[in-house]
Formats: structure tokens, C-alpha cells, sequence
């Protein structure tokens, strides 16, 4: 499963990069550690949550979900909006 979501993820960063540099687009230095420790923070909720679920705890994997899926969402968003105000501004 780690396997396929790293290749996944090394084509959708390999992606954005590319739609990046093709528009002339570049972002801060902390809209990138932002969207990174988001990203970083929604791997770990969904390995936790498997791993719950494996475990046969799904009232763990469910409040884990809320607990640190939530804050990798709202990171996420914040990196997103940061970027797209700053575009639309220049």
C-alpha cells in the first residue's frame, strides 16, 4: 500500500511542480512547509486510521479521523488559500 501511495504522491508533487514552473507560478517558502506538514499530517492520519481499524478499534480510528484528519485538512486549505490570494493579488 506504501508502495503505490509514494508513487502516487512523486507524480502529483512531479505534476504541481511542472503546472508551476508552465505558468511562471512560485510559491513561498511557507506556503510549501505548510502544504508539506499538512500532507505529512493526512499520511499519518490514514496510516493511524488503518491501523486502528486493523487492530479492530474502530472508535479509535474514528476519533484519530477527527483529531489529526481535521487539523491536515484545514493545513491543507491554508496553503491553498495563501497561494491563490497571492496570485490573484499580483
Amino acid at each position: 500500500m506504501w508502495f503505490i501511495i509514494g508513487i502516487v504522491l512523486g507524480a502529483l508533487l512531479l505534476g504541481l511542480i511542472m503546472y508551476l514552473r508552465s505558468k511562471s507560478i512560485s510559491l513561498t517558502w511557507y506556503e510549501w512547509v505548510i502544504g508539506l506538514m499538512g500532507l505529512l499530517l493526512l499520511l499519518f492520519t490514514l496510516q493511524s486510521f488503518r491501523g486502528s481499524f486493523a487492530e479492530l478499534e474502530p472508535y479509535a480510528a474514528y476519533i484519530f479521523l477527527l483529531v489529526t484528519g481535521l487539523p491536515s485538512i484545514i493545513l491543507l486549505a491554508i496553503a491553498w488559500q495563501l497561494s491563490v490570494r497571492r496570485i490573484r493579488k499580483a
